[in-house]
């Protein structure tokens, strides 16, 4: 059949691959996005800079201390989780009573120091990161080759994803979070402490990024400019599943992942475009998005 269509299946297998790899990083940094704007209603544009703070600081933990891999996975996330505390209480808590515009504008500016500042010490040629031992090689499937490495990222963003969907959707802790956005005050009367709780879920949601950035160190070249571009797309991926919606960031970001990666087989000039025009349809469609809740 892929004769017919002049398509060799080694080509399509691969981009299918490449696809759902990249669907793996729609699919974290969509729901860290989803988990920061469904709990402050904070369009957080600084996290594509927070994505490529956890792969430098992954490489700063190898390079200046000797911390390899497996110690940056859980170090990484927790630092830039920290920073992500620190700028949510010195700048963030401010706007919440004001316009949506003021916190894009705030992270947008954020964003654009962050990247400034470590392209101005490191440049933008990139730094290399190695792949773990235990993590390289690859499998021969007959029809491709898959490396390890690849199958672990995606194994690992599904794992994170679903936990982190079974945490807010079906734990006492993510009923509180939700009760939370619809009314803190009542909240706040059973003893919860709601601005330490808002506070937490967007170091938890900044992790989720660095988190992404870590795995996608050994993969991307480390470097200032990574998470620039990515962002946007990660955007249109919140915007398709549903601004807020952890399901809809998850099962989109995997989705438009695979979509992208056939388009690159079929008709590899739209790959570019293809989700933004997806997002377009959705929303002269759905404007809420795939599985957002119209007000």
């Amino acid at each position: 059949m892929f004769e017919l269509l002049g398509i060799a299946p080694q080509a399509l297998f691969g981009q299918l691959l490449l696809g759902l790899i990249n669907g793996s990083f729609y699919a974290m940094l969509s729901l860290g996005l989803a988990v920061i704007f469904g709990m402050l209603n904070i369009i957080n544009f600084t996290h594509g800079a927070q994505y490529m703070m956890g792969a430098f600081v992954a490489w700063m933990l190898l390079h200046y201390l000797g911390v390899g891999y497996w110690w940056a996975l859980a170090l990484a996330p927790v630092i830039v989780g920290i920073t992500g505390v620190v700028v949510e209480r010195l700048l963030i808590s401010r706007l919440y009573h004001l316009d949506h515009l003021y916190g894009l504008l705030l992270t947008f500016g954020l964003a654009l120091i962050i990247q400034g500042l470590f392209r101005n010490y490191y440049g933008v040629s990139g730094l290399p990161y190695s792949i773990p031992a235990i993590l390289t090689g690859g499998y021969n499937l007959g029809f491709m080759l898959l490396p390890v490495y690849r199958a672990w990222v995606v194994v690992a963003s599904l794992i994170v994803c679903l936990a982190t969907w079974l945490v807010i959707e079906k734990t006492r802790l993510g009923a509180y979070l939700r009760a939370a956005v619809e009314n803190p005050t009542l909240v706040g009367a059973f003893g919860v402490n709601v601005p330490r709780m808002i506070t937490l879920t967007y170091g938890f949601g900044v992790g989720l990024a660095a988190l992404a950035g870590v795995l996608a160190a050994p993969i991307y070249t480390v470097n200032p400019n990574m998470g620039a571009d990515l962002i946007i797309v990660v955007f249109a991926v919140v915007v398709i599943g549903g601004m807020g919606s952890i399901l809809g960031s998850i099962l989109t970001g995997f989705g438009l992942g695979i979509v992208e990666g056939l388009t690159k087989v079929f008709y590899p000039e739209g790959s570019a475009v293809v989700i933004f025009v997806i997002m377009a349809i959705v929303l002269l469609v759905k404007p809420a998005g795939l599985f957002g809740r119209t007000a």
